[in-house]
């Protein structure tokens, strides 16, 4: 059985990394985009890096353009955009599809231990999945869920 640190992701510039690197730490993954309405979000969410990266929890944005095209060609953009107007200084990956049969296999994994109240498939941006210290995937958070709403359970994990 697979656990999350068997995927590798890949970096802006096309480097692959491996999760086991964040091995021991709490993980929030979330897929996002640059362009939605839940954009915002980034905002809470480097607020929770802020709070708790030395207790361990790192956060890993997948920007994805599957709903609706809400996100830049170039991910150098989307890297940009997001340290210009959010101040985001969490790691930010290269673009993914999370649905489909290009899903990327770390997203496909998500899923399959998280499924939504309905499918699996994930309905919009900012899903988020939190993982323990362990790598187990502890819950999956609809698109609307505040960041903030979130940090009881972070703190849990950590």
């Amino acid at each position: 059985m697979p656990t999350i640190y068997d995927f590798n992701v890949k970096m802006p510039n096309g480097q692959e990394k491996s999760l086991k690197d964040y091995e021991g730490k709490a993980l929030l993954i979330v897929n996002t985009a640059s362009k939605c309405g839940l954009t915002p979000q980034f905002k809470g969410l480097q607020e929770l890096y802020d709070k708790y990266n030395e207790k361990g929890l790192e956060i890993l944005g997948f920007p994805c353009d599957q709903f609706n095209n809400q996100e830049f060609d170039d991910i150098s953009e989307t890297t940009e955009f997001c340290q210009i107007n959010y101040g985001v200084t969490f790691p930010i990956f290269a673009k993914v599809d999370v649905n489909g049969e290009q899903a990327d296999p770390l997203f496909q994994y998500l899923k399959s231990q998280k499924k939504g109240v309905i499918s699996k498939a994930i309905k919009w941006n900012f899903t988020k999945f939190l993982i323990d210290r362990d790598g187990k995937v502890i819950d999956r958070y609809s698109p609307t869920t505040e960041p903030a709403t979130i940090e009881r359970d972070i703190m849990s994990v950590l």
